[in-house]
C-alpha cells in the first residue's frame, strides 16, 4: 500500500480504539487479556523451561543515531576490594559489602513503550492531550498503569527461520501475508489477547559481529505499515520484536518518521516491546515445534514513565 500522511490519518481513524474501553482507559489493548486468558496461559507450562528475553545491559546498542539516549552506565559504589582493604570497617565495623548503581534511559535496552510515548499531532492514546506529558512525567497513559497487566499467552513468530535466513535483510518489510504464512507454517494460531513476538534475527546479527552501528535508529527489517491493520484485526494485547524500533527502516514514506508508530500506539493503543533477545527461545521452539508459552514482562513501577526497562520471561 502507498504510505503517506493521508494513509496514516486514514489508518488512525479506521483503527482507533479511543473510547472502546471507556473515556478514562489508560491500558489500551491490554484490556483484551482476561483473567481466564492468564489461567489458560499458565497451563502452557509443561517443562518448566524459562527463557530470559532481556538483552544484556552491557551491550552498547545506542550508537548516536537516535538523539538523547545513551548506553546504560553501571557504577560500583562499594566493592570487595574496598572490603578486603579494610576501608569499610569504619564507622560500622564488620559490615563488608558490594553496592552499585545504574544510570540509563528507560528505553536504552529491552523495554516497553508506554501509551504516552508517541503522539498523533497533539493527542496521545484515547484522546488525551499531549500537553499532559510534561517535565514531571505523564499524567495520563504512564507506564505505571500496565505494571500488573503484562501477563498472558505469548506467541513467537520466527520470521527469519520461516524465510530460511539467519537474519532478514535491512529494509525487509514484514507484511500481513508474511505474518499469517509464518503462523500457519509453525502451526500456531494468533488469538485475541496474545502477546505476539516476532523474530527478525537483526539483533543476533549484531551480537555475532559485535557491531551495533546502525542498530538504534538505522536501517533494519521490521513491520510494514500495513501490519497496523493486522494488529487491529487480530486484537492482540501487545507486539514485540528483536529490533530497535519494530517497524521497517528505511520507513516507507518521507512524510513521517516511524509512521507505523503514529498509528499503533496513539490510535490503536497497543503496548509495544522492543529490543527483545530471542535466540534461545527461537531455538527451543524450532526443536519442539511449540511456539506458544506463558509470558510475563512487568515494567518498573515508574509513575509517569514513557517507557520501562524489562527482563521478559517466556516459560514453556
Amino acid at each position: 500500500m502507498k504510505v503517506d500522511r493521508a494513509a496514516i490519518d486514514e489508518a488512525a481513524k479506521k483503527l482507533s480504539n479511543w473510547g472502546r474501553w471507556g473515556a478514562d482507559d489508560q491500558i489500551g489493548t491490554l484490556n483484551n487479556v482476561t483473567p481466564q486468558d492468564v489461567i489458560d496461559a499458565g497451563r502452557l507450562i509443561k517443562r518448566g523451561r524459562i527463557f530470559s528475553l532481556g538483552l544484556s545491559l552491557k551491550e552498547p546498542i545506542q550508537s548516536g543515531l537516535f538523539g538523547g539516549r545513551w548506553n546504560p552506565i553501571h557504577t560500583m559504589l562499594a566493592t570487595g576490594t574496598d572490603a578486603a582493604a579494610g576501608n569499610q570497617d569504619k564507622p560500622f565495623p564488620y559490615l563488608r559489602y558490594a553496592d552499585d548503581a545504574i544510570n540509563m534511559p528507560c528505553q536504552a535496552s529491552t523495554q516497553w513503550d508506554a501509551l504516552c510515548h508517541i503522539f498523533l499531532d497533539d493527542k496521545m492514546y484515547n484522546g488525551h492531550d499531549a500537553s499532559l506529558v510534561d517535565a514531571r512525567g505523564a499524567r495520563k497513559n504512564g507506564i505505571e498503569h500496565v505494571r500488573d497487566k503484562m501477563v498472558g499467552r505469548g506467541v513467537l513468530l520466527d520470521m527469519a527461520r520461516f524465510r530460511g535466513v539467519d537474519s532478514l535483510d535491512d529494509g525487509y518489510a514484514i507484511t500481513n501475508a508474511d505474518l499469517d504464512a509464518c503462523a500457519a507454517r509453525q502451526g500456531v494460531e494468533v488469538r485475541k489477547g496474545d502477546f505476539v513476538i516476532v523474530r527478525t534475527g537483526h539483533q543476533e546479527r549484531c551480537l555475532k559481529s559485535g557491531d551495533w552501528r546502525g542498530y538504534a535508529g538505522g536501517d533494519a527489517p521490521g513491520f510494514a505499515f500495513e501490519t497496523c491493520y493486522w494488529i487491529r484485526e487480530k486484537d492482540i494485547a501487545a507486539i514485540c520484536t528483536d529490533t530497535w524500533g519494530c517497524e521497517v527502516r528505511p520507513n516507507e514514506t518521507k512524510d513521517a518518521n516511524q509512521p507505523w508508530h503514529w498509528v499503533v500506539i496513539p490510535a490503536i493503543g497497543i503496548s509495544m516491546g522492543e529490543i527483545f533477545y530471542l535466540k534461545e527461545l527461537a531455538e527451543d521452539c524450532a526443536n519442539d515445534h511449540v511456539y506458544e508459552f506463558f509470558f510475563t514482562a512487568p515494567p518498573l513501577h515508574l509513575p509517569g514513565g514513557a517507557g520501562s526497562p524489562i527482563n521478559p520471561q517466556a516459560i514453556k
